[in-house]
């Protein structure tokens, strides 16, 4: 077996005297957005180029308020499905466009709308709280969503005398469990990109850089998550880097989730926490899209992202409830 990290992690140096010019196509991304009257909301695991022209980056939960607070007449969702089904059942009367639509999502997929109406016909007494990573309708058969940056807070507001079944991401979950006490149900779920980190890989990085402390995020598997110095989300990250007095920090999440750490935190060098196999970690599905694909969207006003208006009106209700709830 060929030694772990037998390839040099990937280490990015501090960023603020790097130029920020724009290369044509983001420019007629940036006019097009202008002449459509549209919003451009990316997710932060986007890439650097599309990450440059968005009007907000950020995690899950800030993007649920960004699209419900928009007063733009289009909604140009740079993420995963998922994401964009969000910004649809929120704004029903807005065009939605989703750059690739086949920008899916391994979690949501590993828990399907039937499977899940069937576990409540069994089981009527568990009140659903549903981590955002779902498709629109798990969301619909869900008493309240979640995010990694607000679950804990949204766990803590759910009655207790209700039996909670926390889907679809088991690890989160579990530590959402362990940060209230409360005992869950978890379905089987996992996010793919997160559980390829593992403890060997972070220690051979951690040997090269003693001095970095390990932010990770609570997808990761368990025994990741206690190797870590803090455990939060993506938007949390931020608040760590600028905070840790380290000039060093090892990332253990989605690759893309460098760009924004780089950007907001331009004096510290970010090392992407690595998997057995690859110095970074990409998801294949974030990746999908590209600034060619948000720049072809705006030309054809597609492709669009329609969520069916029983599912949507169902959907709304647990949404609006987590964001009554995180503020």
């Amino acid at each position: 077996m060929p030694e772990l990290l037998d390839f040099e992690p990937q280490v990015f140096p501090p960023s603020a005297d790097q130029p920020t010019t724009l290369t044509p196509i983001q420019e007629e991304v940036l006019a097009l957005k202008a002449e459509r009257k549209a919003v451009l909301l990316a997710h932060n695991y986007q890439v650097a180029a599309i990450q440059q022209v968005a009007d907000y980056v950020g995690d899950s939960l800030g993007l649920a308020y960004k699209a419900a607070e928009t007063n733009a007449e289009v909604i140009l969702f740079c993420g995963v499905h998922f994401m964009a089904e969000t910004a649809k059942i929120i704004n029903p009367d807005k065009p939605v466009l989703l750059p690739d639509l086949e920008a899916g999502c391994s979690l949501s997929d590993s828990c399907p709308a039937d499977r899940l109406a069937a576990y409540k016909n069994a089981h009527p007494e568990v009140y659903v709280v549903a981590y955002i990573n779902c498709s629109a309708g798990v969301k619909a058969l869900s008493d309240v969503i979640c995010t990694s940056g607000n679950a804990v807070r949204i766990v803590e507001r759910v009655p207790a005398d209700r039996t909670i079944l926390f889907v679809p991401d088991q690890n989160l979950g579990q530590w959402v469990a362990g940060k209230t006490g409360r005992p869950m149900r978890l379905w089987p779920g996992s996010c793919y990109a997160h559980v390829l980190f593992t403890v060997r890989a972070l220690e051979k990085v951690k040997a090269r850089f003693p001095d970095a402390p390990v932010v990770a995020h609570p997808e990761c598997t368990e025994t990741v998550r206690e190797l870590a110095d803090e455990v939060c989300s993506t938007e949390l990250m931020v608040k760590f880097a600028q905070e840790h007095p380290a000039e060093r920090i090892i990332v253990v999440t989605e690759s893309g989730m460098i760009h924004r750490l780089r950007r907001e935190v331009p004096h510290k060098t970010f090392i992407a926490g690595p998997t057995e196999t690859c110095a970074c970690n990409d998801c294949r599905f974030m990746k999908l899209n590209t600034i060619e694909k948000v720049r072809n969207a705006l030309r054809t006003m597609q492709p669009e992202v329609d969520v069916p208006e029983p599912v949507r009106r169902a959907a709304y209700e647990p949404i609006r409830r987590m964001l009554d709830w995180s503020r």
